[in-house]
């Protein structure tokens, strides 16, 4: 027998699991049903495809067993590909996927939430310790003669041997799960709570759950007269997504969606697609409440399984649905596909790629019904998945004008999200563009000096505090023939009632000369403003410039090398009392202190970063002590 401690993060999350993180421990069962689930998907599609497995007498089911007696047990068998030593090495004792180490340092705290993210990561199994001391695993891989005993008290470390098919008590291939409950699983280990949460949590699984249990006998004087082993079918055992929608419940799809999703709390919506014609398949898809945890990591696991006439092909392919799609969870069945269709012949299947274009678009629709009917639901939507929806409109262009809609941003009028139908709605009748402004800080947006003029020509501007929708936007150049214009660009500002006062301009120039002789090759250029009312400066890009978050996003994304340095231009406001003094400002040292503080104030605002904050800091201070002088 060899011993192997656990990685690390299963110690982590064996640690959180016996302390109570599952609020609901039943789920365990749940978790081990799903898994021998999926086991039996995998052999049942190799003795489709596989040569090898072809002959192999294969009757799919999942079996449970219990003991309600001393020492009380439950057992969860199935006859699916089963696993080597190293498999059970592999799966049992180490967590591959770098998205759940990161999970472990994200946890909410919500004993509710969390328990969720377990089941999502693919770690489900280790719920089993919340009712059991001890956990057994036999198993003996489909094709291979020798099987083999995982085991571990969940307390750092696990062993495994090679045991006999026999010891095993497994006949051909398949795996055999005990868990040697404790005093929190005692109420587990019997018939009816079996019963209860098989048919709660997995009534959907697609093949046979029988129970098997125990029946007192007795007489015809009611005296006990031994007892009967029975055996009972306890699932429907059929696939959901092939039944009528008539005959389904929200319940129904809802339970469904629970033992896919690994979620104890109801999907935010759902599609259900029944396709004849042409193609034949059947799509469903649900909405997650809460964003999946790695939504945003690469290694991302895809929600989507696809089946081929209810054979399972692959739940791994992220192809399926667009990197933007990737929070839908479901299920694709196409009649149409070959049984033995590999991943690379996925990517460039006409089928497939028919079925995923369908797909997307009845998504859209759903999306955008939801949007008019259920604007409540819309707006939870959209809290979790905005930011998605904008990678599509940068990705995905010949769905751009529905993902157009579909998207929401902040603004200087409306109250919470609008979007960009809303906003034209708004349009003063003169108005000729869309204007908008990015950043990194919703608050420090909304009070940037750029914004001044055109509050006080009462001009929406939407705010846009998402990194992304710096690459975003720009892309879109126009909504439905109106222009959209970034607030922080030069050439913005068309629709302001101000206009270059000549005169002014003129009166001015000098002080303009100062500052760009003071300020030297740190700016593109300075120019006296139309947009600023109340503050004395601001800076903007030249049309042609990245602006100062896409340099950062650039660098971020370790193209540090590749990123311009790019001088801003400084705008100034010809009213105010500051850059009027300057008129009179002879001393050089002074002019450039001055010049320089109207500079870096702009730059703070808008959120740049200071080259020189030491020395920003010493010349704040020379000019309040000549002030108090």
């Amino acid at each position: 027998m060899a011993t192997h401690s656990f990685q690390t993060e299963v110690g982590q999350l064996l640690q959180l699991i016996t302390h109570s993180l599952y609020s609901h421990k039943e789920i365990f069962l749940r978790e081990l049903v799903s898994n021998a689930s999926d086991a039996l998907d995998k052999l049942k599609y190799l003795t489709l495809t596989d040569d090898k497995f072809k002959d192999l007498k294969f009757d799919p089911k999942i079996e449970v067993r219990f003991s309600s007696e001393d020492p009380k047990f439950i057992e969860v068998v199935d006859n699916g590909i089963g696993m080597s030593e190293a498999d059970l090495i592999e799966h049992l004792g180490t967590i591959a996927k770098s998205g759940t180490k990161a999970f472990l340092s994200q946890l909410t705290g919500d004993n509710k939430r969390d328990s969720n993210l377990i089941g999502q990561f693919g770690v489900g199994f280790y719920s089993a310790y919340m009712i059991a001391d001890t956990i057994e695993v036999y198993s003996r891989k489909a094709g291979e003669d020798q099987a083999y005993l995982w085991t571990s008290d969940g307390k750092g470390s696990f062993e495994t041997k090679a045991v006999s098919p026999a010891e095993a008590r497994i006949d051909a291939q398949g795996t055999r799960i005990v868990l040697h409950v404790n005093e929190e699983g005692n109420e587990y280990a019997s018939r009816w709570q079996l019963e209860s949460v098989i048919k709660k949590y997995s009534n959907h699984i697609a093949f046979p759950i029988v129970l098997h249990y125990e029946e007192k006998k007795y007489d015809d004087k009611g005296k006990e007269t031994g007892v009967e082993a029975k055996s009972e079918q306890i699932n429907s055992a059929s696939a959901l997504w092939k039944r009528s929608k008539s005959e389904l419940k929200d319940e129904d799809y809802q339970e469904f969606y629970k033992t896919i999703g690994h979620e104890t709390e109801d999907a935010l919506f759902y599609t259900h697609t029944n396709a004849e014609g042409t193609l034949e398949y059947t799509t469903l898809f649900f909405v997650p409440k809460k964003a999946p945890m790695d939504m945003f990591y690469a290694d991302y696991k895809p929600g989507v399984k696809l089946y081929v006439k209810r054979v399972f092909i692959t739940d791994d392919d992220k192809e399926l649905l667009p990197s933007y799609l990737r929070f839908v969870k479901g299920v694709i069945d196409s009649e149409d596909l070959p049984l033995n269709v590999s991943r690379e012949i996925l990517q460039q299947n006409k089928v497939m790629a028919n079925i995923r274009s369908a797909s997307v678009k009845k998504l859209l629709g759903e999306f955008a019904r939801i949007a008019k009917e259920e604007p409540e639901t819309y707006l939870a939507f959209i809290e979790q998945y905005n930011r998605p929806l904008k990678e599509g409109l940068y990705s995905d262009y010949g769905n751009r004008e529905a993902l157009e809609d579909l998207v929401r941003f902040k603004s200087t009028k409306a109250e919470g999200w609008t979007s960009l139908a809303e906003y034209k709605e708004r349009m003063g009748k003169d108005q000729k563009s869309i204007y908008y402004i990015t950043g990194e800080k919703e608050h420090i947006l909304r009070n940037s000096p750029l914004l001044e003029a055109y509050k006080k020509n009462d001009i929406e501007v939407l705010i846009m505090a998402d990194e992304i929708d710096e690459i975003v936007i720009p892309s879109l150049f126009k909504y439905k023939d109106v222009e959209l214009k970034a607030v922080n660009r030069s050439d913005a500002g068309e629709d302001l009632k101000e206009k270059k006062d000549k005169k002014k301009e003129k009166d001015v120039q000098p002080v303009v000369d100062k500052i760009k002789a003071a300020l030297g090759d740190r700016v593109k250029d300075v120019r006296v403003s139309v947009r600023l009312a109340d503050s004395p400066s601001c800076i903007v890009m030249d049309e042609s410039d990245p602006s100062y978050q896409m340099q950062a996003m650039m660098k971020s994304m370790g193209r540090g090398m590749d990123v311009p340095e790019v001088s801003p231009i400084l705008e100034i406001n010809p009213d105010h009392s500051i850059v009027q003094s300057l008129k009179t400002v002879e001393d050089e040292d002074r002019v450039k202190d001055l010049s320089f503080l109207l500079f870096e104030q702009a730059m703070l605002i808008e959120g740049a970063e200071l080259k020189d904050p030491a020395e920003f800091v010493k010349r704040l201070n020379r000019v309040l002590e000549k002030s108090l002088g």
